[in-house]
């Protein structure tokens, strides 16, 4: 089970000067205690802080940088407390060969100049004056890792008083823990791409190798036999559930629901039984009744799993299921959608989707509609309808870039309310500071396939860090 690695490892080591020490008294005490109050404020449910210590000399540098290795961190926080050497730090990223985030930490907002200066001391002076020299070492750092080709990323603020300098830090943080839980996620793939639609298709190894996802190809057939061993009591189960999850139609035969129920379970335990934590499907069906008759029930128990945390994209969307699962583990839902409409009237975009809707960000519950035509699709049976949540919005598309294999195109707008087509598909109204027309343009003008995933609230600079981490380049258009 991939569970056991979840938690994000983010190794802490601290920067300092070891010919300080003697000199003045207290001072390495002082900013370990600065050290432990970093380890403190970034400890957290899903993180294990491995704390390597006060790295002031070469020999200790080795010494936490073979422990980067052994504790086998994901990120590095590099805690600048006062001056210190470049070579000092250079052997413990170069050996941990994880993403490095260089912590420009003051204690204060500024030096208590007239308290400074009152000292009678002035060896004490150097001492105090030091503990604020965070700042001093970091071109230094800088400079050797840009001329190594070796990233890294800053965060300059205070160590106490500053939200926002410890906001940015949780968000890169955040980003870390997205970046770790693909590494250990599993990628379900059942069925086949859609006929014609090119855009979607995509290459197993740049995915997997990208994004550290397993890949795991299942069978419909398996689906199928799964269907004709479920339980009456499961069966049972799975109805109550639905009512508690999706407004049921009174036009809902119980025929159907049942049908929808049967499909539902069997997918939980195909879900369970392979691991898996993301998964995109599409399969006509056509000529194999009992394939069809799975396919044609799928969609209630696909939007049960994106609700619970294992996010369903529909005509084996690999590159979007991909973007809603990182919707996902942001906490901001993740539903498959794509262009409907344009509204010039009121300058707006109407986008949706048939197939998964993510109950954590509707307006509202998913309601339940029965359709005698699947649009493009082989069958009829139960489909979902939702608006996304009233408010600010994120679209996000994984897109493929010929430099560095896929890309995150961006764009932030609000969902506003008004009326929808109630045609048992997901459909919503967004509003871009763009406009419509622009906004169309600017978006397609980046190349992205015609799906995308819908996420609540403004989650750019997020994103933008989970690229970052990625290796991967992010446009955010709007």
């Amino acid at each position: 089970m991939q569970s056991k690695y979840r938690r994000l490892r983010v190794g802490l080591v601290g920067l300092g000067l070891e010919a300080y020490w003697t000199q003045f008294e207290g001072l390495e005490a002082r900013l370990l205690g600065y050290l432990y109050e970093v380890e403190d404020l970034v400890a957290g449910e899903t993180r294990e802080i491995i704390n390597l210590g006060l790295v002031d000399t070469p020999e200790r540098a080795l010494d936490a940088a073979h422990r980067c290795r052994s504790e086998d961190i994901d990120i590095l926080l590099v805690y600048v407390t006062t001056y210190a050497l470049s070579s000092t730090v250079l052997p413990v990223i170069k050996r941990a060969k994880v993403p490095v985030i260089l912590l420009n930490l003051q204690p204060e907002a500024a030096i208590n100049y007239e308290r400074f200066n009152a000292m009678e001391d002035r060896t004490a002076m150097t001492g105090d004056w030091l503990a604020y020299c965070s700042s001093c070492p970091v071109p230094e750092i800088a400079n050797v890792l840009r001329r190594l080709d070796i990233p890294f990323h800053q965060i300059t603020g205070m160590l106490r008083n500053d939200p926002p300098c410890w906001k940015e830090l949780e968000e890169w943080l955040a980003a870390a823990e997205v970046v770790h839980y693909l590494a250990h996620s599993r990628l379900g793939l059942m069925g086949h791409y859609y006929g014609g639609m090119l855009d979607i298709a995509t290459d197993l190894v740049q995915v997997s190798g990208k994004f550290n996802l397993h890949i795991e190809i299942l069978e419909v057939d398996e689906l199928t036999a799964r269907r004709q061993e479920v339980s009456a009591a499961a069966l049972e189960g799975k109805l109550v559930a639905f009512r508690e999850f999706f407004s049921v139609g009174e036009d809902c035969s119980d025929a159907e629901l049942a049908r929808a129920a049967r499909t539902s379970v069997a997918l939980d335990g195909l879900v369970r039984e392979k691991d898996l934590d993301l998964m995109a499907y599409y399969y006509k069906g056509s000529g194999v009744p009992e394939n069809q008759e799975t396919m044609s029930s799928i969609i209630l128990g696909t939007s049960m799993l994106t609700g619970h945390g294992v996010p369903v994209a529909g005509e084996y969307e690999v590159k979007n299921v991909i973007a809603m699962k990182i919707m996902d583990l942001l906490g901001c839902g993740g539903s498959f959608t794509e262009y409907y409409a344009m509204d010039f009237d009121k300058d707006l975009v109407l986008m949706g989707h048939d197939g998964p809707g993510h109950i954590g960000i509707a307006q509202g519950k998913i309601k339940v509609r029965p359709l005698t035509v699947y649009h493009g699709k082989v069958g009829a049976g139960l489909s979902v309808e939702m608006s996304v949540k009233h408010g600010p919005v994120t679209l996000l598309s994984v897109v493929e870039d010929g430099n560095r294999g896929f890309m995150l195109l961006i764009g932030e707008g609000e969902s506003v309310p008004g009326p929808i087509l109630h045609i048992g598909n997901t459909n919503s109204r967004y509003r871009f500071p763009l406009g419509a027309r622009r906004f169309a343009e600017t978006w397609n003008s980046h190349g992205p396939a015609h799906h995308c995933a819908i996420g609540t609230g403004h989650q750019a600079k997020q994103l933008q860090k989970v690229a970052a981490l990625l290796g991967m380049t992010a446009i955010q258009i709007c």
